[in-house]
């Protein structure tokens, strides 16, 4: 899940040449996000670190503005509770005495 997410992300990406001859690269959506490099591949590399520590940050801190990508999120889904759960089994209930 976690690999399709970065890659799907990493599609996304932007790179631009700058004035002094380095790359720089960013997805938009990713607030604060970015990566460079003397090449484009080393920018790529950069980017994707930066991503993969942007969200190992985001994730840790619980915070709830990571993008969804088409149908990827990181966000875990809510169970249904649309069916009734069994209750337990009584005769396998022990009780503090």
């Amino acid at each position: 899940m976690i690999t399709k997410y970065l890659q799907e992300a990493m599609k996304r990406a932007h790179y631009e040449l700058m004035e002094d001859g380095q790359f720089w690269g960013e997805i938009e959506g990713f607030d604060g996000l970015w990566g460079s490099g003397r090449t484009l591949e080393e920018c790529r590399e950069d980017l994707q670190g930066a991503l993969e520590g942007w969200l190992l940050l985001k994730l840790w801190d619980h915070d709830d503005d990571i993008p969804v990508l088409g149908r990827l999120t990181l966000y875990p889904r809510k169970a249904s509770l649309s069916k009734p759960v069994a209750p337990a089994d009584s005769s396998r209930t022990r009780r503090a005495s």
